[in-house]
Order: C-alpha cells, then structure tokens, then sequence
C-alpha cells in the first residue's frame, strides 16, 4: 500500500470514529430501507400497468373480431350500399330510440329530486329514494295506532311537498299516496267498527294523506290512493321494529307519462 492510499485510510477511520458517524451511518441504513420499498412499489406498478396492457390488448382483439364478424355478416346478407347504409341507419335510430326510452324511465327531474332529498333530511320520518322517485312516510309520525286521522303537526311536512309539487319543474308529476299495515288485527271494537279489517286502515291512512295534499293546494287530477293492507310488508312482522317498518305511507311522485292503471291519459291504447 503506497503511503498516500494509507493516510487515506487513516483519515476515514478518523471520520467513522467521529461522533457523526453513527447519524451518518443510521440515515444511510434508513435510505437504503425506503429505497428498497420504492424499489418494491416500482416493481408493483409495472405489473399493474402490464395486466392493463394485456387486458388493453385483448379487448381490442375482441372488438377487432366483432367488427369483422359484422362485416362478414353484411357482406353474406348480400346488400347492396344503399341497403346497407339503410339498415345502419335503422340500427342507430332504434339504439337512440332505447336510449330515449331509458331517459324517460328516469322517474323525476334532478332539481324536484334534489329538492325532496333535502326535505327527507329535515324531516326524520321521510325517506326519500331519487332512484324510483318513492316517498316514504312512517305512519308513526302521521297516526296513531289503530287510527287513521294525521296527528297535530303531521300536515306541516305535506304542505312543504306540495310546495316542491308547484315548483315550476314539478308542476306536471303525478302523485300515487299507498298505505300499508303491519299483519296485527285492529285493536279494540270501535276501531274495528270503522276500519274492518288492514285494507280498510291503509286505504284510509292513504286517503286522509291525500286530503292533506289536496287542502295544502295541490290539484285533485294528481292524486290517486291505494291501500295494501298486510300484504307489501318490508320487514318480517317478527318484532316490534319490524312491524314498524311495515307501518308507513309511500307517496310516488312520477313523470306523466308513466303508465298507472286509472289515469287514462298515461294508458291510452288501453282506453
């Protein structure tokens, strides 16, 4: 070892025995840790992007064969360029024609549906689902067991529907009120006096729901009602919470091109 090499030796052995070397060393075993990580979430990241790469690859090799099956279909149909400009034409009308028709299922517009979520979440017993256009009302908060008059205060959440209902954008929807029951036999002679029986009680829950929207202004042509007694039940009928759930008035609110059997004007090749 020349002398230079060797005071160069001594000179580091110096600078490892220095108090900093430890902090040095530490923070270089620590570099080396998370770079082997990094190394491990490079690696990682390249077999990702190569499955999406393959994945890539194979739908465009079915495309590719499904354009050919086409092709091959047409050209064995034997039509002429007309023909077949034609019959592509036709294909596109009848795919926006299911288009249109899958726009016109949707049951409410974006502002009245936006409008009846943010009455459900000042109102506890209103549930509303923007998907069917479905309120749902506990009777809890609307009657009394066994009784079909709307408790004090059960009109004021009513009245702000209707208020969504002559709003501009739902001034043309229709309203279906349902009432439902749970499977217990009315309580006590008198009230089994006036209600029979679970049908008789939810069609006049469902009625006197429907009064209210009528006193609260919205016109009588949107309305109609209907009682299901027992029979839509939700929830088994097992336990009290159960049976709760099975208690409610469902308002659905829908476009008026919605076929409902009873309103003439949605169902006219039947009429």
């Amino acid at each position: 070892m020349t002398s230079s090499r060797f005071c160069l030796c001594l000179v580091l052995a110096a600078v490892c025995a220095a108090p900093g070397c430890a902090v040095s060393r530490r923070k270089y075993n620590e570099a080396q840790a998370q770079n082997r990580v990094l190394s491990e979430q490079n690696r990682a990241q390249l077999a990702e992007i190569e499955n999406l790469r393959t994945h890539c690859r194979h739908v465009e090799d079915r495309l590719i064969r499904a354009e050919e099956d086409l092709a091959l279909i047409e050209e064995q149909a034997g039509l002429s360029g007309e023909e077949l400009a034609a019959f592509r034409r036709e294909r596109a009308g009848l795919r926006d024609e299911l288009t249109g028709l899958a726009n016109r299922r949707r049951p409410l517009s974006p502002e009245v549906a936006n409008k009846l979520a943010a009455l459900s979440e000042r109102n506890a017993g209103l549930h509303f689902d923007p998907a069917t256009g479905v309120s749902k009302l506990d009777t809890d908060i609307l009657f009394d067991s066994g009784e079909a008059e709307l408790k004090r205060g059960a009109d004021e959440v009513l009245a702000e529907m209707v208020r969504v209902l002559q709003s501009p954008e739902g001034a043309d929807l229709k309203v279906v009120v349902a009432g439902h029951t749970d499977n217990r036999r009315i309580a006590g002679r008198p009230t089994r006096e006036k209600y029979p029986n679970n049908f008789h009680l939810s069609a006049a829950r469902a009625l006197a729901v429907a009064d209210a929207l009528r006193a609260a202004g919205l016109e009588e042509n949107r309305l109609g009602i209907a009682g299901f007694g027992a029979h839509q039940p939700v929830a088994p009928n097992v336990t009290p919470e159960d049976r709760r759930k099975n208690r409610r008035v469902e308002l659905f609110v829908m476009m008026p091109e919605v076929p409902v059997v009873g309103w003439t004007e949605t169902m006219p090749s039947l009429y």
